[in-house]
């Protein structure tokens, strides 16, 4: 409690309350003083509380101050029973309650300013659904919530503003540098002028002069176009000999197979993607649920001190020794059942992370097969650029 009143009593004597207690003075307030101090703190953070409690029935100035302690979101300690008590002690100015309140207002005053400010204009009116039968009532209160959105937005800007270190006086500054340049070149512009007129046929040669810098833009504009042209030529070049190299490889396919060998070959794919599709996808979603939910868990936990990390590593070291005890004990059986199944296990899961190897395998070799495709087909590309000729494979050189 000391170090309580201690900061109150530090915070008040400073800017902008300047009361100059001391902790005997400030300790040896009246009710209604006290009062009027919270009052005054009050009145800091929302101006339109400014009032002298005197003039004010005590039951009154409760009201208020409780209005904007609840609009402030101050939760009183206790329940909801200590709640009239609460009440009580602020109506008759009781320290025990009004020192928490002035020690809460006092660590957090801008922040709270901020929140009475936003108050004023996003506190909500319920209006009754009675009333917003009327049209001319429906239509006011719709325009007084889009007039609420659109101030939420523009307090968002300048919140922004206020954050990106733009400052009036910078800003101000940039002005008059530019306004400054400006004229500088005004009157670079002028000195010109003035040579260029004892120039003969100056007219004629600024109106040359401008054709020829339109002549240049243009010119710029075509050779991007150009350039732009010969890259969509290039892509479509590449994808052109993309499709033909398909349509030869499916030939080659239709012309050497036979109907068993193509059903053979899509009975091959169809358990390869059966299995991609019903074992290895669901193993790797599940494992990165799994992984999810305990970075999840991570996260929502608090940051843990070094005293938490070696409770931690105890209750590891205790939970390895409990295994260790069970694995012997279940050595020491040397049940044969237990002993075959867990070989069959054993080799079930040597065989199923087989499966999932080659499986990986055939994966990275298909991606593989496409990337060389494409570059053969760049290649390809490139060759006909280079002397319009077509390289011709094993097959067609046989």
């Amino acid at each position: 409690m000391s170090d309580q009143i201690k900061f109150i009593v530090d915070n008040l004597n400073k800017e902008p309350f300047r009361k100059n207690y001391n902790l005997i003075t400030f300790d040896s307030l009246e009710p209604m003083q006290l009062l009027q101090v919270l009052n005054d703190v009050l009145a800091e953070i929302d101006p339109k509380q400014v009032v002298d409690i005197r003039e004010e029935m005590p039951e009154q100035t409760a009201k208020r101050m409780l209005s904007l302690l609840g609009i402030l979101k101050y939760k009183p300690p206790g329940n909801a029973a200590d709640m009239s008590t609460f009440r009580q002690g602020l109506v008759i100015g009781s320290k025990p309650v009004i020192y928490p309140v002035l020690h809460w207002l006092l660590q957090r005053t801008n922040e709270l300013k901020k929140r009475a400010y936003l108050a004023r204009f996003l506190i909500k009116l319920e209006v009754p659904s009675e009333f917003l039968q009327d049209e001319t009532v429906a239509d006011t209160n719709k325009q007084y919530e889009d007039l609420m959105e659109a101030f939420k937005t523009l307090h968002k800007e300048c919140e922004q503003l206020k954050i990106s270190g733009f400052s009036t006086a910078e800003i101000r500054r940039d002005i008059s540098a530019m306004e400054e340049e400006k004229d500088q070149l005004i009157k670079r512009v002028e000195r010109l002028k003035k040579r260029v007129e004892t120039v003969q046929n100056h007219q004629r040669m600024l109106k040359i002069a401008r054709q020829l810098r339109v002549e240049k833009e243009r010119e710029e504009f075509l050779a991007q176009q150009k350039q732009e042209q010969k890259n969509q030529l290039f892509h479509a070049v590449q994808r052109l000999q993309r499709i033909q190299n398909q349509l030869k490889s499916m030939r080659h396919a239709a012309a050497d197979a036979t109907p068993e060998s193509l059903m053979k070959r899509l009975e091959e794919e169809i358990k390869f993607n059966s299995y991609m599709v019903t074992e290895k996808f669901p193993k790797e979603l599940e494992n990165k649920k799994k992984e999810l939910h305990f970075l999840q868990k991570v996260v929502s936990e608090p940051a843990m001190g070094h005293s938490d990390l070696l409770e931690l590593e105890s209750k590891i070291n205790e939970i390895n020794t409990q295994i260790n005890q069970l694995i012997e004990k279940k050595m020491m059986r040397n049940e044969p059942i237990e002993g075959k199944l867990s070989l069959y296990r054993q080799q079930a899961s040597i065989i199923s992370r087989k499966k999932e190897a080659k499986a990986e395998e055939l994966q990275e070799a298909k991606e593989k097969l496409a990337n060389l495709e494409r570059e053969v087909s760049v290649k390809t590309s490139q060759t006909r650029e280079y002397d319009g000729t077509e390289v011709l494979k094993g097959d067609e050189i046989r």
